[in-house]
């Protein structure tokens, strides 16, 4: 039996493309929010508001898409390795 375990183990540590993407979507609003020179200017506005306040807004509402997004693609990966059916 502990050979069993042994190896279902190391097939949950595997790193497939699958678990890169779900890596990516959750890296991403982290590298897009801590590059504060890459929007920290005033100009374009949008409905008045500086580009610095509604550019980190923006990524509020992309950081929920693909936290969802990840969590879907989380959740498919685990059906696929328990056998089940991937709805």
């Amino acid at each position: 039996m502990p050979e069993v375990t042994q190896g279902k183990q190391r097939n949950q540590g595997t790193i497939t493309p699958l678990r890169v993407v779900i890596a990516l979507c959750l890296f991403a609003p982290f590298v897009a929010m801590l590059w504060v020179s890459s929007y920290a200017k005033t100009e374009p506005l949008f409905a008045g508001i500086p580009f610095f306040y509604w550019y980190q807004m923006l990524w509020v509402l992309i950081s929920t898409v693909l936290t969802m997004v990840a969590y879907k693609l989380w959740q498919l990966d685990q059906r696929a390795r328990k056998g089940g059916d991937a709805r």
